[in-house]
C-alpha cells in the first residue's frame, strides 16, 4: 500500500543512487537533499532550459512534452518502488514545472531569478486548485499535475511582469 509520508528511511540514498528509475525521479540525486529538496531539484530544470535555449521553441516544447509525458510514468512508479505517494524526493515534476515555466521568462538574469523565485512560491503554498489536484489524482499524474499547475500560474506572473514592464 503507497503511504503519503516524506520521512526518509534508512537506506533512501541507495535505493535512489542504484535504481535507475528512481535515480531519475530523484533529480539525478538532487531530491535526496536534506532540506528543500523541491528547490534543489528545480536546478535540472534551469540546466536543462539553459542547454536547450538555443534549439528554439519548437525543440524547447518538445522537450517539455517528453519531460511530462516521462515524468507521469517515472514519478508514478519510483512512487511504487519506494512505496510512498509523492515521496518529497521525487523532483522529475519539479524538473519539468521548471522547465516550463522557464518558457515564459525574460531571458535575462533577473527573468530567471524571478521564474524560479515565482515557481517555487507557488508549488510550496499551493493556491487552489493545485493542493488538490496533488491530494486527489493518485499516481504518477497526480504527482506531475499539481507542478504543471504551480508552472502555469507562475508563467501567468511572469506574464503580468513582463506586461507591467512594458
Amino acid at each position: 500500500m503507497i503511504q503519503w509520508s516524506n520521512k526518509s528511511s534508512p537506506g533512501m540514498a541507495r535505493k535512489v543512487m542504484t535504481d535507475p528509475v528512481n535515480f531519475l525521479a530523484f533529480g539525478f540525486g538532487t531530491g535526496l537533499a536534506p532540506i528543500a529538496p523541491g528547490t534543489f531539484g528545480s536546478l535540472p530544470g534551469v540546466l536543462l532550459f539553459w542547454l536547450t535555449m538555443d534549439f528554439g521553441l519548437y525543440v524547447q516544447l518538445g522537450v517539455a512534452a517528453a519531460l511530462v509525458v516521462s515524468g507521469v510514468w517515472i514519478c508514478g512508479e519510483s512512487a511504487r518502488r519506494i512505496g510512498v505517494h509523492d515521496y518529497g524526493g521525487i523532483v522529475w515534476d519539479e524538473i519539468a514545472g521548471m522547465y516550463i515555466t522557464l518558457l515564459a521568462a525574460p531571458i535575462s538574469l533577473v527573468g530567471w531569478v524571478l521564474a524560479f523565485v515565482l515557481f517555487r512560491i507557488t508549488d510550496i503554498v499551493k493556491p487552489w486548485p493545485i493542493r488538490d489536484l496533488d491530494h486527489r489524482i493518485e499516481g504518477g499524474l497526480g504527482i506531475m499535475l499539481d507542478d504543471l499547475v504551480a508552472a502555469l500560474y507562475a508563467a501567468l506572473l511572469l506574464g503580468l511582469y513582463r506586461w507591467l514592464m512594458i
